[in-house]
């Protein structure tokens, strides 16, 4: 018999970004949301990774993020670069911008 374990989350903090796209424009925002983030990813230590999505209805784009701890939100807006690619999307959409500490793993059940 396999002993059953608990796995614990690690306390990764997540960056949800919904772009509510203007109309006709997702592909734009995908593409200026996928700038901001390479740019972050090729400069910034405190990021880990992101999934970038287009809804299939083309109303919306999501940035999900991981980064290493909630204070790198805080050092990314401070870079003057930065700030002003991430404005761009303004152009073509509006946003919610939200952080969030994983408090649950949940995983699927090992088969026996």
């Amino acid at each position: 018999m396999i002993p059953a374990f608990t796995i614990q989350p690690a306390p990764t903090t997540f960056i949800v970004n919904v772009i509510h796209v203007h109309p006709g424009k997702q592909e734009e925002a995908f593409r200026l949301i996928q700038d901001v983030v390479h740019y972050v990813a090729e400069r910034k230590p405190g990021f880990l990774w992101s999934n970038l999505a287009k809804s299939s209805d083309g109303l919306t784009v999501v940035n999900i993020e991981a980064i290493s701890d909630p204070g790198d939100v805080e050092i990314f807006f401070s870079d003057p670069v930065f700030l002003q690619k991430f404005r761009e999307l303004d152009t073509v959409s509006s946003s919610e911008f939200h952080t969030y500490t994983v408090g649950d793993l949940v995983l699927p059940k090992a088969s026996a």
